[in-house]
């Protein structure tokens, strides 16, 4: 069972949780991560959804992401979502999201690291990821267009590949 912390639309926490599947108020929000690893070569690393998972089975995703738990920090969760779907440790403490997407119900965290990866190390979540693999923009978004990747925008794609290397919007 997992629980949530609720927030208001400001970002505050607002003192309630409330179990996945709840229902929510139209003033109550909830947090989500989504990490995106680039390797050297300017590819990221994609996960394939499993058949079995509730929501977008079989498709491929970005690197990992998931619903931030109750008492977990934006960094807290990357961490531990990074660390259960693909058995990667990494540091977020000192990191920010490189932006936040706020969607009807809540605000979605992405973060954008460079780190080298060797796939055979991967631990794959048996309950959520199938196959992992890395890939370049245009594969993505030739699996957009095929219907095996989550619909993402296709200007969303491009903005995670050509924003890895800095915050914010500007090319500076």
């Amino acid at each position: 069972m997992e629980i949530w912390d609720l927030y208001d639309k400001h970002r505050n926490k607002i003192g309630k949780q409330i179990t996945r599947g709840a229902e929510m108020t139209s003033e109550e929000f909830h947090l989500v991560v989504h990490v995106c690893i680039f390797n050297s070569n300017g590819e990221m690393l994609i996960q394939q959804r499993q058949p079995f998972k509730h929501g977008w089975s079989n498709l491929w995703d970005v690197t990992c992401g998931g619903s931030a738990v109750a008492g977990d920090t934006s960094q807290q969760a990357a961490s531990r979502e990074l660390s259960e779907e693909l058995g990667v440790h990494y540091n977020f403490e000192k990191i920010r999201p490189h932006f936040t997407i706020n969607f009807e119900r809540g605000f979605d965290d992405f973060y954008l690291i460079e780190y080298d990866l060797d796939l055979d190390e991967l631990e794959l979540q048996a309950e959520e990821v199938q196959a992992a693999k890395w890939a370049s923009k245009e594969e993505i978004l030739k699996l957009i267009e095929d219907k095996k990747f989550i619909p993402y925008y296709e200007s969303m794609i491009a903005f995670l590949f050509e924003g890895r290397h800095h915050y914010g919007s500007i090319r500076i």
